[in-house]
Formats: structure tokens, C-alpha cells, sequence
């Protein structure tokens, strides 16, 4: 609700990026939209500052969503293993990562059979240490401050997760027409 210049309270509707999107039957799934787009482009400039405050500047978001999947759980990974995780379809933009990852030292690749496999190096461990220490301090007490339980964060992305399914089914039935 807005305020006119006589002080009554004035609906003004959802908050969209696409009025013409959320005329439609489901108006609240264009204000999911908008504050994904919000929420993803200020999520990938954090990771990006995030990296350059722990010591490595120049990385991309993917860079960055790349090597923290492959420290995950310290065991190496394949590029589809890496690409079904974190949902990317465009397995070149992973290969490309992983090249500059490696010039970087951060990981190391090794063969098993046929298949390449990724793994963390020392250094990039330490600089996952680091990000995470600067994120716990910047990003994780800032979030805690706030009125947002665990738990409804627990929430939120059990339904994203699940959203998510919505909008690659979608997808796919669009690459049919």
C-alpha cells in the first residue's frame, strides 16, 4: 500500500519486472520472478566480492559456484557430475571453469579410466576456508540479525528447489513447440 496526496492508502499492486507477465492467472509468480531476478544478480555479485576478499579476484559467479562444488565433500568430480548439481546445461561454460580453475591452481584434474576428474588442491581449500570465514562474518550474521528463522529459510528453498522442476518442465514443453 502507497499513500495518495490526501493520505489514503492506494493499492498498487504487485511488484514486477513485466506488468503484461503477471496479468495473468497466477500475478504472485511474476513477484516470485522479480525477486529472483533481485536476489540472483546481488547473489552472484556477493560471490564475485566474496572470492576477491578471500584473495581471488576475476572470477566469474560459475567460477566460484564450480569450485565450491568440487571442495564439497573433498572427493573428485566429473564435468557431469558437476553440471547435474549445480543444473547447467551448457557444459562448456562448466569446462571452461574448470580450465581456469586449474591455471589458477585452485584444482587439479587426474584421470580415472576414461574420465577426467576434478579435485581441490591445498590452495583452493584454503581460499573455500577463507570465503566461508568472510561470509559466516558478512553475510551469515547480517542474515541472522534479521527475522528470518532457519527454518523458514529451510523453507524458501525447499519450495525454489521445487519451483525449479516447475520451470524445467516448462522448458522442455517449450522446446517441443
Amino acid at each position: 500500500m502507497e499513500s495518495d496526496e490526501g493520505g489514503d492508502k492506494v493499492a498498487i499492486g504487485p511488484i514486477v519486472s513485466s506488468g503484461h507477465l503477471a496479468s495473468g492467472s497466477l500475478p504472485a509468480l511474476s513477484e516470485v520472478e522479480f525477486g529472483l531476478i533481485m536476489l540472483g544478480h546481488a547473489f552472484n555479485r556477493w560471490m564475485v566480492r566474496g572470492m576477491a576478499a578471500a584473495g581471488v579476484p576475476d572470477l566469474s559467479p560459475l567460477d566460484v559456484l564450480v569450485l565450491h562444488n568440487i571442495n564439497h565433500r573433498g572427493k573428485g568430480k566429473t564435468l557431469a557430475d558437476i553440471c547435474l548439481v549445480l543444473n547447467i546445461e551448457d557444459t562448456h561454460t562448466v569446462a571452461y571453469s574448470l580450465k581456469k580453475l586449474e591455471r589458477l591452481k585452485l584444482i587439479q584434474s587426474a584421470k580415472r579410466g576414461k574420465e577426467k576428474l576434478v579435485a581441490v588442491t591445498g590452495k583452493g581449500q584454503n581460499v573455500c576456508a577463507r570465503y566461508a570465514a568472510i561470509r559466516e562474518e558478512l553475510l551469515v550474521k547480517s542474515v541472522l540479525a534479521t527475522e528470518v528463522s532457519p527454518e523458514a529459510l529451510s523453507q524458501i528453498a525447499t519450495r525454489m528447489r521445487a519451483l525449479s522442476g516447475h520451470y524445467d518442465q516448462a522448458t522442455r514443453a517449450a522446446a517441443s513447440l
